[in-house]
């Protein structure tokens, strides 16, 4: 053992000791077992423990194998018999069970083991193999180097802050020469124990440099086939979040080619009503607005023929200049009274005779009657002819 082991192994202990107080072991053990025990009987194989305990017991001499929780016996065979005997007995036995699983326990008589139920402080509880063997002469008839024993904590209620341990002893000189009788059969013995029922106690008193140490290939495996499973659980995650990465990112592109799709919609709206709007002013300014055709007709209708115009003009205001000659000009505003297009006529200064024509020369300003408030852009028309 390694000095990084020892110094783990107090640690390791007191983790051991709290798992195995709690309640939790026998909580799972028995929530596995209901429901180990409604599966077919194949397959209770196949999510078994892995070891397969089969009780070694001797009675005056006659030898016993028989599995763990089962009463009937596998082989029995006489102490007197030759080894090879005992050898293929066992073998026999055993042959269906695989040795990877095979654990033997060796189970000793009621008779020949001393045990005491002790109550102990809470604080020993981490150390109770410790603390036994220091009261080991206090406690039985024997000191340490006289037995072999061991150690449990029972479930028992005690007072508070202490604990119900059990010592079991039995001494070197009844155990020994049946563990030297084994390892003479060539018999690899796992632990020794005492009978309970049809299965064992449940506690080892074989020394710990007696134990053999097991090779369990399938427990490596196992890890190694875990461990893969982990693997390929994380690489199975990463690839999901990539691909959700991807279409995350594939989704993005989509929003951002239908946002400048959008755009440019909602820029070909803008522009649309922006139109419709400015037709629809147009069309409106055109509906409320007098034609120039309109104004010449209704001035072609009213003035007389003996009226020349030079100037005929309108400006954005709505108001209406009229320049030219006439024979009796003071009558023009006569003519002009009753038009529903020109309104207000006045004359704009007096009224000079022309020499050169001899008719009465005048400038005339009015106003276009406007049906609305738009008003219309500034026109102006020349004449040169007698007439308008």
């Amino acid at each position: 053992m390694s000095a990084a082991t020892q110094s783990l192994q107090p640690l390791w202990d007191r983790l051991r000791h709290g798992w195995r107080a709690s309640p939790l072991p026998r909580f799972f053990g028995w929530w596995t077992g209901e429901l180990r025990a409604l599966l077919p009987s194949r397959w209770r194989v196949w999510f078994s423990s892995g070891a397969n305990w089969h009780l070694l017991q001797c009675v005056g001499t006659e030898w016993t194998l028989r599995r763990a929780g089962h009463h009937e016996p596998l082989a029995q065979w006489d102490d007197g018999a030759d080894a090879l005997v005992q050898q293929a007995e066992l073998s026999a036995a055993l042959r269906g069970v695989d040795h990877e699983d095979l654990r033997l326990a060796l189970l000793l008589p009621a008779g020949v083991v001393l045990r005491r139920t002790l109550t102990l402080p809470s604080a020993a509880r981490d150390n109770l193999q410790q603390v036994m063997a220091f009261g080991m002469d206090r406690q039985t008839p024997f000191n340490v180097a006289q037995v072999y024993f061991a150690a449990r904590e029972l479930a028992s209620p005690a007072p508070a802050g202490r604990l119900n341990a059990e010592l079991v002893v039995v001494t070197r000189s009844t155990l020994d020469p049946l563990l030297g009788h084994l390892h003479a059969l060539g018999i690899s013995i796992d632990a020794v124990d005492l009978s309970l029922g049809d299965d064992r106690l449940g506690i080892n008193l074989l020394p710990l440099e007696q134990r053999p140490r097991r090779l369990r290939p399938r427990l490596r495996l196992n890890l190694a086939l875990a461990a893969g499973c982990v693997l390929l659980l994380v690489l199975a995650l990463g690839q999901w979040l990539h691909n959700r990465q991807e279409a995350l990112a594939q989704m993005q592109e989509q929003v951002e080619g239908m946002r400048g799709e959008a755009q440019q919609v909602a820029t070909l709206r803008q522009q649309l009503q922006d139109n419709a709007g400015a037709a629809g002013f147009l069309a409106q300014r055109k509906k409320n607005t007098v034609s120039m055709l309109s104004l010449l007709q209704d001035a072609t209708q009213r003035l007389p023929d003996s009226a020349w115009l030079e100037r005929f003009s309108v400006d954005n205001t709505g108001q209406i200049g009229i320049q030219g000659q006439s024979k009796q000009a003071a009558k023009l505003l006569d003519a002009l009274k009753d038009s529903k297009l020109i309104t207000n006529a006045s004359f704009q200064g007096s009224i000079q005779p022309d020499p050169t024509t001899g008719k009465e020369r005048f400038y005339l300003t009015a106003q276009v009657h406007q049906p609305s408030a738009n008003k219309p852009h500034s026109t102006a028309v020349a004449t040169g002819g007698e007439g308008p």
